[in-house]
Formats: C-alpha cells, sequence, structure tokens
C-alpha cells in the first residue's frame, strides 16, 4: 500500500510540474491536478499551448453542463490527433476522478512530447530509450536499459545533462552510491539552466523498488526536446555517416574487383606462352609427359581460375548495382582490367589450349609412326647386309681361271642364280631406301644415322651390280669353252632361290611390326594372315618337289659313280638351308597368330572403352544442354517472390553440383582412353572438351542467374520497393520479352513504358521523352534493355535517394550554419573512423570567411556523387 501511494504522489508530482512547464507560457498554473482541469479551461488552454492550434470557444458558465462541454471540446480535440480514450469521460473529469485525470494528462504526453521521438524508425518509446543509449553510452557506470531502475542513482540524468551541455555538471565528482545527491543536482540544474520543471521528487525515487515509467519517461522527454538542435546534429551526423560508410565499402570492393583481375591475368599471361609452345620432343615417353602436364593443368590447375573468373564477373556486377544504389558514379576498372578484357584473354587462353592438346596429338601420332619405321627400316636393313655379307669377296673371285670346263658351266648357272637373287632384292633395297626418305620427310631426330646407312646400302648395291656385270662378262668370255652343265643342279638352284627368297619375304612378313588403330585393321591382317597359312600346303610340296632335285642328282650320280665334289655349284642354297627356314617358318606362325590375337584383344578393349565413353557421354551432353534450357525458362518465368526464386535458383544450383560425380567418371574414362592413345570414337558424337566447355557454361549461367536475383532484392530492399511492385515489373517486362532473350528491343521497351503510364507516344515531346529514358537504361547505346537496368530506372523513378545536396545540408548543420567546418568538429560530431576519412579528403576552404583549418565539406559532398578519385 506504501509503495502505491508513493507512485501516486510520484504521478501527481511529475504531471503537475510537466503541465505547468506548458501552462506558464500561458501565464497560468496549476496546484492540483484532479481540480484544476475540472471546469476544462486550463485544460483546453494547456492543449493549444502544446499543439499550437486553436480549439473551439469555451463556455464560462458554472454550471457542470458548461464544465462537461469544455471537457468534452478537449477530448475530441485529443481523438481528433488520431488517439484513443480508453474509458475516459467528461463526466469522471468534471468529478474530479484523479485516476482518470491522470490517465487523461498520460495520453496528452505519450501524443504531443513522445510519439513524434524517432530514432532510425523506431517506435516513440523505444526510439527515445534508443536516443538516451546513445548520449550515456561513454559514461561510466551508466546502462539505460529501461525507464525505471536505470535512472535510480540519478546518473543517467547527469549525464544526459553533461553530454549537451558539459559546463553544467561536474561528472566525474559524482558518486554511484550517493543516489539522492546525483538526483537533486541533476533535477535542480535542469530547472535553473535548461528551464525543465523539477517534475520527480529524489527520495520518491530512491525510496521505490521500481520508479514508475511513465513519470521516467515524461520528465526524459523534456530532456530529449531540450536538446532537440543537438538531435538534428547527430541526424545530420548519421546520414554522413552512412554516406561514408557506403563510399568506403564501394572502394573496399573496388581495391578487391582490381586485385583480383590483377591476378587472373597474370596468370593468364604466364600460361598463354606454355599453351603456345610448340617445340617437338624427340621421343614418345617426353610428348606423352607433355599431355599428362596438359591434363593436370585442366584438372588442377584451370578450374579454380574458372571459378575465380566467375566470381570476379560476379562480383563487377555486384560492385556497380550498389554504386547505381548508391546514386553514385559507375565504377571504371583500371585500364585493361575491364571484365571485357579478361573476357578476350580468357578466349585467347582457351584458342591456345585447343591448339595445344591438338598439337600433342598430333605429335604423338607422328612421333609413333617414326618409331615403326625407324624399327622397319633396320630390320629391313639388318637383313639385307646380312645378305650382302661376303658377296663383293664372292663377285670379285678369279676361280674360272683356273676351272675346268664342267667347273666354269657350273660357275656360269651359279652366277645366274645369283643375279636372280640379286634382282629379287632390288625391291627390298628400294623399300629401305623410300623408309629413308619418308623418315627424313617426318623431320625424324636420328635421320643423319639413317642416312648414312641408307647411303652404305645403295653405294654397295651398286658396287655389287658393277661387280655382277663384271663377273658374268668374264664367264661370259670362257662360256664357249663350256660344254656339260649339270641341269639337275642347275634347275635346283632356279627352282630353290626363288623359294628361297619366298621363305625369306615370309620370315620377313611374319616378323614385321604392325601398328593398328580399329577392330576392323587387326581383323584385315588377321584375315592376311589366313590366307597366307592357306598357302603353306602349296608351298610345302615346292620344298619337297625342290628336295627332290637334289635327291635324285645324288641317285643319279650314285647310280653312275660320279663324285660329285660337295654342294651344288651353281647356288649356295643348300637343302639344309631350306629345311632349316622352313622349320623357322613353321615356329614364327603361331608367334605371329599369338601377336595378332593380342592385338585384336588389345582392340576389343579399346573398343569397350569407346562405348563405355559414349554411353556416359550421350547421357551428360543432353542433360547439360537441358539443364541450360531450364535456367532460361525459370530466368524468365520467375515465379514467387525473390526469396522464393533465390531459393529455388540455389537448390537448383545445388542439384547441378551434385552432378558433379558424373562429370568427373567422364574425365576418367576420358583418360582411359587417351592413355590407350585412342584417337577418334564413332559412338558418340561428344567430346571431353564439349562436356567440359558445356559444364563450365552450365555453372557460370546459374551463377550469373543467382546473382542477377540477388541484386534484384538488393535493389528492392535499397529503394523500398514492394514485392507486388517488384512482380508487376517482371510481368510487364516478360510481356514485353517476345522472343524470352532476357532483354528488351527500343520498340519492345517503349510499349512496356507506356503500359506502365509513361507518356512516349510517337510525337516531338514523347519521342525527347523517350530518348532521355533510353540514355539512362542503355548509356552504352547496345540497343537493348536488360532486366537489371529497367529495374534499376523504375526504382529511381518510384523512390528517393540521398543526393549531394542533402549531404551538404547534413554537413551544414554539423558546422552550425557556416560554409566550412574544422576537424574538431568532425571528430566530435561522427565516429572516429570516418571523421578522420572526411578529414583527409577535404579540401582546404578558400571563402573569405576561411579562418585557419577550415574545411570545404561543399566540394567534398559533390566529389561523393560525381566523377572523383575518392
Amino acid at each position: 500500500m506504501l509503495q502505491c501511494h508513493i507512485l501516486l504522489i510520484l504521478f501527481f508530482q511529475t504531471f503537475t510540474a510537466w503541465c505547468n512547464s506548458h501552462l506558464r507560457k500561458a501565464g497560468t498554473q496549476i496546484e492540483n491536478i484532479d481540480e484544476d482541469f475540472r471546469d476544462g479551461l486550463k485544460l483546453m488552454l494547456l492543449l493549444e499551448v502544446i499543439s499550437g492550434e486553436r480549439l473551439p470557444k469555451p463556455e464560462r458558465g458554472k454550471m457542470r453542463v458548461h464544465k462537461i462541454n469544455n471537457v468534452n471540446k478537449a477530448l475530441d480535440f485529443i481523438a481528433s490527433k488520431g488517439v484513443k480514450l480508453v474509458s475516459i469521460g467528461a463526466e469522471e473529469i468534471v468529478d474530479g476522478n484523479a485516476k482518470m485525470t491522470l490517465g487523461m494528462i498520460w495520453t496528452i504526453i505519450l501524443r504531443f512530447a513522445i510519439q513524434d521521438i524517432s530514432v532510425e524508425e523506431t517506435s516513440a518509446k523505444e526510439g527515445l530509450l534508443l536516443w538516451c543509449q546513445r548520449k550515456t553510452a561513454p559514461y561510466k557506470n551508466v546502462n539505460v536499459q529501461n525507464f525505471h531502475i536505470s535512472w535510480k542513482d540519478g546518473l543517467a540524468f547527469n549525464a544526459l545533462i553533461h553530454r549537451h551541455r558539459p559546463e553544467l555538471i561536474e561528472y566525474d565528482k559524482l558518486r554511484k552510491d550517493d543516489p539522492v545527491t546525483n538526483l537533486n543536482n541533476a533535477f535542480e540544474v535542469a530547472e535553473k539552466y535548461l528551464d525543465i520543471p523539477k517534475m520527480l521528487d529524489a527520495e520518491d525515487i530512491v525510496n521505490t523498488a521500481r520508479p514508475d515509467e511513465k513519470a521516467i519517461m515524461t520528465y526524459v522527454s523534456s530532456f530529449y526536446h531540450a536538446f532537440s538542435g543537438a538531435q538534428k546534429a547527430e541526424t545530420a551526423a548519421n546520414r554522413i555517416c552512412k554516406v561514408l560508410a557506403v563510399n568506403q565499402e564501394n572502394e573496399h570492393l573496388m581495391e578487391d574487383y582490381e586485385k583480383l583481375a590483377s591476378d587472373l591475368l597474370e596468370w593468364i599471361k604466364r600460361t598463354i606462352p606454355w599453351l603456345e609452345d610448340r617445340v617437338p620432343q624427340k621421343t614418345i615417353q617426353e610428348m606423352q609427359q607433355k599431355l599428362e602436364d596438359f591434363r593436370d593443368y585442366r584438372r588442377v590447375h584451370k578450374p579454380p581460375k574458372v571459378q575465380e573468373k566467375c566470381q570476379l564477373e560476379i562480383n563487377f556486377n555486384t560492385l556497380q548495382t550498389k554504386l547505381r544504389l548508391s546514386n553514385r558514379p559507375a565504377f571504371m576498372p583500371s585500364e585493361g582490367k575491364m571484365v571485357s578484357d579478361i573476357n578476350n584473354g580468357w578466349q585467347h587462353l582457351e584458342q591456345a589450349e585447343k591448339g595445344y592438346e591438338e598439337w600433342l596429338l598430333n605429335e604423338i601420332r607422328r612421333l609413333e609412326r617414326l618409331d615403326h619405321l625407324a624399327e622397319k627400316f633396320r630390320q629391313k636393313a639388318s637383313i639385307h647386309e646380312s645378305w650382302t655379307e661376303g658377296k663383293e669377296a664372292m663377285l670379285r673371285q678369279k676361280d674360272y681361271e683356273t676351272a675346268t670346263l664342267s667347273d666354269i658351266k657350273a660357275l656360269i648357272r651359279k652366277h645366274e642364280a645369283f643375279e636372280s637373287d640379286l634382282a629379287a632384292h632390288q625391291d627390298r633395297v628400294e623399300q629401305i631406301a623410300a623408309i629413308a626418305q619418308e623418315l627424313n620427310e617426318l623431320d625424324y631426330y636420328d635421320s643423319p644415322s639413317v642416312n648414312a646407312r641408307c647411303q652404305k646400302i645403295c653405294d654397295q648395291w651398286d658396287a655389287l651390280g658393277s661387280l655382277t656385270h663384271s663377273r658374268r662378262e668374264a664367264l661370259e668370255k670362257t662360256e664357249k669353252q663350256l660344254e656339260t652343265i649339270d641341269q639337275l643342279h642347275l634347275e635346283y638352284a632356279k627352282r630353290a632361290a626363288p623359294f628361297n627368297n619366298w621363305m625369306e619375304s615370309a620370315m620377313e612378313d611374319l616378323q614385321d611390326m604392325f601398328i593398328v588403330h580399329t577392330i576392323e585393321e587387326i581383323e584385315g591382317l588377321i584375315a592376311a594372315h589366313d590366307q597366307f597359312k592357306s598357302t603353306l600346303p602349296d608351298a610345302d610340296r615346292e620344298r619337297e618337289a625342290i628336295l627332290g632335285i637334289q635327291n635324285e642328282a645324288q641317285r643319279i650320280a650314285d647310280y653312275n659313280n660320279i663324285k660329285l665334289s660337295g654342294n651344288n655349284p651353281y647356288t649356295s642354297v643348300t637343302p639344309q638351308i631350306i629345311n632349316s627356314k622352313w622349320e623357322r617358318v613353321q615356329q614364327l606362325v603361331p608367334k605371329r597368330d599369338h601377336a595378332l590375337q593380342d592385338e585384336q584383344s588389345k582392340q576389343q578393349s579399346n573398343e569397350h572403352l569407346r562405348r563405355q565413353f559414349a554411353s556416359q557421354a550421350n547421357i551428360v551432353g543432353p542433360w547439360i544442354q537441358t539443364k541450360m534450357e531450364e535456367i532460361g525458362r525459370i530466368s524468365i518465368e520467375m515465379n514467387g517472390t525473390l526469396e522464393d526464386q533465390l531459393n529455388h535458383l540455389k537448390q537448383y544450383e545445388q542439384s547441378i553440383v551434385d552432378y558433379k560425380p558424373n562429370i568427373d567418371l567422364l574425365e576418367q574414362q576420358h583418360q582411359l582412353i587417351q592413355e590407350a592413345l585412342i584417337f577418334d570414337n564413332k559412338h558418340t558424337n561428344y567430346t571431353m572438351e564439349h562436356i567440359r566447355v558445356g559444364w563450365e557454361q552450365l555453372l557460370t549461367t546459374i551463377a550469373r542467374t543467382i546473382n542477377e536475383v540477388e541484386n534484384q532484392i538488393l535493389t528492392r530492399d535499397a529503394k523500398g520497393i514492394s514485392q507486388e511492385q517488384m512482380q508487376e515489373f517482371r510481368a510487364s517486362f516478360n510481356h514485353f520479352d517476345k522472343d524470352h532473350g532476357g532483354t528488351l528491343g527500343p520498340e519492345e521497351f517503349k510499349a512496356c513504358l507506356i503500359s506502365l503510364g509513361y507518356d512516349v507516344e510517337n510525337d516531338r515531346q514523347g519521342d525527347a521523352e523517350f530518348n532521355r529514358i533510353m540514355s539512362v537504361v542503355d548509356p552504352n547505346n547496345s540497343g537493348i534493355v536488360t532486366f537489371q537496368a529497367f529495374i534499376d530506372f523504375m526504382s529511381r523513378e518510384t523512390t528517393d535517394t540521398d543526393t549531394a545536396d542533402q549531404v551538404i545540408a547534413s554537413f551544414k548543420v554539423l558546422a552550425g550554419d557556416k560554409n566550412y567546418i574544422t576537424a574538431e568538429e568532425l571528430r566530435r560530431e561522427l565516429p572516429p573512423d570516418q571523421a578522420e576519412y572526411c578529414i583527409a579528403r577535404m579540401a582546404p576552404y578558400q571563402g573569405p570567411d576561411a579562418i585557419s583549418g577550415a574545411l570545404d565539406y561543399k566540394s567534398f559532398s559533390t566529389a561523393l556523387y560525381g566523377e572523383s578519385d575518392l
């Protein structure tokens, strides 16, 4: 009960002091609220003073009806100001109902003293509390959280006064443990110097566990109105801080863009020369290492740079959007660092990259061909050199000078057989020369040694031809002296020589290296080998016939007791040699079978790899194309709120990212194909390059679409555009975007403006207005209007933004209406970092009223919204 009594006294005391602080202006006062307002006269007078408006003329009669009418006029005036008077009637006021009278006075205080207080778009009570918190924040032992116990020790009242009038309070001498002294000091100073009546009693506040919130708010509101001039300066400072914060953030974004662009361009500059290096290596192993390095570049080094490039474009678009929203000039990067410069460099990089991969594959094919030809050259050269060994010495023999007639005849036959053998070897020599020529044309690294060996073979072949001709002439000279010839030996020699050549050719073919790339090619080799095997029975019969000739000659010699001198005088191809080579042919045939079967297995494996890659690529390729089309459709339709659209796009983006394992699987399959040196695939039209480019374009497109929606949200929130307006803008834009390309041509844009109520008809005034609008939405004269440019234009047309004049006016408030401002004033009114930001960038003031240290805030404010290096 005592607590309630103290609060009631506090109400009467506070509200009476508040009313008298206003009634004094009209030359009157009240002593008792519930008695002095009963006739309604002083109540109407109080309302006229605090509102500045005239109320209806009061009735001066003493009768109850006159008093009720006067009070009703006052209550009607209060209601006309949007105030609801719940359960408060004229009869209760006239009857002196203290509770109703106090409620009415509190309603008047709320409406005319507190309601108009607003700090950063808060409610009246919250705004007044926020104002108190900000003003008392620097003071120790003060923590304003409410309008009751936070004020009991009196320090908060003293801090408010000291913040605005530091010469009136010695704050450092106050003690938290002496609340009565603190409260009385604040009340007395406020009453004496600030013309704020003493509405509260120190003892009542201290002795109450929880002082009344209404009484404290009423008294604190008097401080707010007393210091309203300072509040204007604070509002002006807040506006400047907001503008400067935007400028500082934009500068930071510009610096980040410049650094990221420089790093990306430097990487492109370093990478292009490496990709343009076309110096071939000597061996397949070295070229395959280059190919492996290129794979690492595609898998490891390039993907992060693709992300950096995408992020750079997103940062640039976001920065330009923020600059437009803050009414700042567009950001122009340093020379050579525009987004178009980076795109040009990237295109150059991809062109070099495409040519580099094609060159690597061609070089590997060339070296593979060279290795095959070089091995073939060495094999044929070795066979030929083995055959020519000792032939020159044989042709230089002069055994015919001492030979018998039969011997000389034998020598002639033997020489004819040699000539036949020599002619048979002519084709091999020509093949060796042709292979050497091809190696030279293909720039084989060991061409000098090949040429030297080929030249030696050709010189030796010419010498053999010359020696053969000379020996024939010598034999023919003595041929007339020869009468007998051993026909059987001659026949043996004639048949043995080509058969021997056939076996040597067969052995050479069976040992010949082969290289194929398709299953059809190996099947062709297998068919040719099967055809060769089908001729072996005939060859075996020929072998037996040749051996039969030799056996027949021996049989006749034995029968006639002829003693042969040994080997056949017409040929060096003995039956042992024929049998040995025939046995070698028989051994090489199954080896050739195994080699062809192994190659067939390899080509079947390669065909499996082709089909495996094609199966995956034929799924991934159409999937990427479908997603690209869906993104285009989503970006046009844009159903729901922007946040719904953004969430949908991000979910869509996540579904795309979740598809990445399919791309990785395709990369693994592609690597297996390259390691197997498979160069074509007839089962699919998609290459890994197509898939990579499509995937990168898909990621870039969804990221750009998300960025566009984020910029639309940023525009909507910054400009205060409602969701309905944004949907109306989108619907109008889509209606006239006939080709669904995301842009409008001039005529489409004009039709859209007409549908929105703009007067841009085809007359002189309409054309001028349309040209003005086009210069805003299409400053580069590209002939198209993007949706973002359309939104920016509509937001500027429908909302308000900060201007240079507003910032100048705010600085003028801080400067006390002077044409200049000092560093001391900036440091006093602005946060430290933004005060120093202004001081460092403001030019000295040069006007006739300039003082030492004066700063020109007008040129600084103008520069914020124009071309400047701030």
